[in-house]
């Protein structure tokens, strides 16, 4: 007999079936048990009565998260939680837990653990139906997002996470011995994006693993985190590049809706922009305070938000025209605002999800600016050379789908979308 999931049950009422499930809980009442049992679809309750004495015995050996297999009949019964039951002919023990967990799976038990101990006991802390909903979304965001970059004919390319130099500016980086010398963890995938433009692929997009040697412990940073990224050739501006992601975030928030069921506001499109003069403005109108000019803090993300979605309903907000200190040395310049780029960030319900900007392209200026930011050219040397032979205008963006999740499930960190995470604190499990 082939098993069932939980979810098809309801089908299979007066049909003996298999189920391969976890022990959520025990409750034994003398001449009669019931296991509350769940797998990846559901929960179902099974009724075993003193009567069955083969089956009534091994229960009395199950404790909690105990993984078995049950054959039995399908029962309608209007009391039972779903209005249906398993009356087993047969309980098969697949795997015994300890009778002690180290934190505990089902919550109302009692009060859930700290979020480092349950980090500890991740594959634990997982089981929990709405855990394991975080990584259903995961799933069905990036396949809204696939089916989008596949009709509208993009190319997937894999970018190396070891590079000979560091792929932003700045000393946030990840050093590794690399045989006779040394090497660092990606940061961005940026570099090679930009590779595949020169290599007249035109439009391409990633899914891999980041590393930001940032000493944050912040509710949204992690050292190791999924990005995605795109890049298209042929651009006439940035403004094209937002308008891409427009469609593919659209795209990914339905497919979400479609096969969960989780009524998300879906985005209209045109999203509102603002520019970073006009932004600060605003702030300052609302009495917060700025830092830099060139760059805005967590809270000024959050209060942004909040007044955009005053004023125009929309949870996302692309803030653009960042000045030049705020930004990467491959970021284009306005010929009309030398210390303006033609780049932008992303913000959804307050936090800042993507970064974004058209690129510069020709050689010359690419290294006057590299120079201003106290490069090496020596050090990006294999990077000029992609624009050295005839390279389009393109732009693309880097986006962190962890905090669309955590915004979109409201959960209380980033940590929480990432399926092991990784902080200045932890490398385990």
């Amino acid at each position: 007999m082939d098993r069932t999931l939980i979810s098809k049950l309801k089908e299979k009422i007066g049909e003996n079936v298999k189920i391969k499930v976890w022990i959520e809980t025990i409750r034994n009442q003398g001449s009669i048990s019931f296991l509350s049992v769940r797998d990846i679809s559901g929960k179902v309750q099974v009724v075993i009565l003193k009567a069955n004495k083969e089956v009534f015995e091994i229960v009395s050996k199950l404790t909690p998260e105990s993984v078995i297999e049950v054959e039995g009949l399908v029962k309608e019964e209007k009391q039972a939680p779903g209005g249906f039951e398993i009356d087993p002919k047969t309980i098969k023990i697949l795997s015994l837990s300890g009778p002690e967990l180290p934190i505990q799976v089902l919550e109302k038990n009692e009060k859930e653990a700290s979020m480092e101990k349950r980090f500890d006991w991740r594959f634990l802390d997982l089981r929990k139906p709405e855990k394991q909903l975080i990584f259903k979304v995961w799933t069905s965001l990036e396949k809204g997002m696939r089916e989008y970059f596949e009709k509208e004919n993009f190319i997937q390319i894999y970018s190396p996470s070891l590079m000979s130099t560091a792929s932003e500016s700045g000393s946030e980086v990840f050093e590794v011995k690399y045989f006779d010398r040394k090497a660092y963890l990606a940061q961005s995938p940026q570099f090679y994006k930009q590779a595949a433009m020169a290599a007249g692929l035109e439009k391409v997009f990633m899914v891999g693993a980041v590393y930001r040697a940032e000493p944050s412990f912040t509710t949204r940073h992690t050292t190791e985190y999924t990005s995605w990224d795109f890049e298209i050739s042929f651009i006439d501006s940035h403004l094209d590049i937002m308008a891409e992601e427009e469609k593919f975030l659209v795209s990914a928030f339905k497919k979400v809706n479609e096969e969960l069921e989780l009524n998300l506001d879906i985005p209209k499109i045109p999203f509102p922009k603002i520019t970073m003069k006009e932004a600060k403005e605003k702030l300052k109108t609302k009495g917060v305070k700025s830092e830099k000019d060139f760059d805005v803090s967590p809270e000024e993300e959050r209060e942004l938000s909040k007044i955009i979605k005053e004023e125009t309903g929309h949870d996302f907000v692309f803030l653009t025209d960042w000045p030049k200190e705020g930004r990467a040395f491959y970021h284009m310049r306005y010929e009309d605002k030398p210390n303006i780029t033609k780049s932008f960030d992303l913000l959804y319900k307050g936090i800042e999800i993507t970064t974004g900007a058209q690129r510069e392209h020709r050689v010359d200026v690419l290294e006057k600016q590299a120079q201003e930011k106290k490069l090496s050219l020596e050090s990006i040397k294999d990077y000029l050379n992609f624009f050295r032979f005839g390279c389009p205008p393109h732009g693309g963006v880097g986006i962190g789908p962890a905090r669309i999740i955590m915004k979109m499930l409201d959960l209380p960190s980033v940590k929480e979308a990432n399926f092991m995470p990784r902080d200045v604190k932890r490398l385990t499990p």
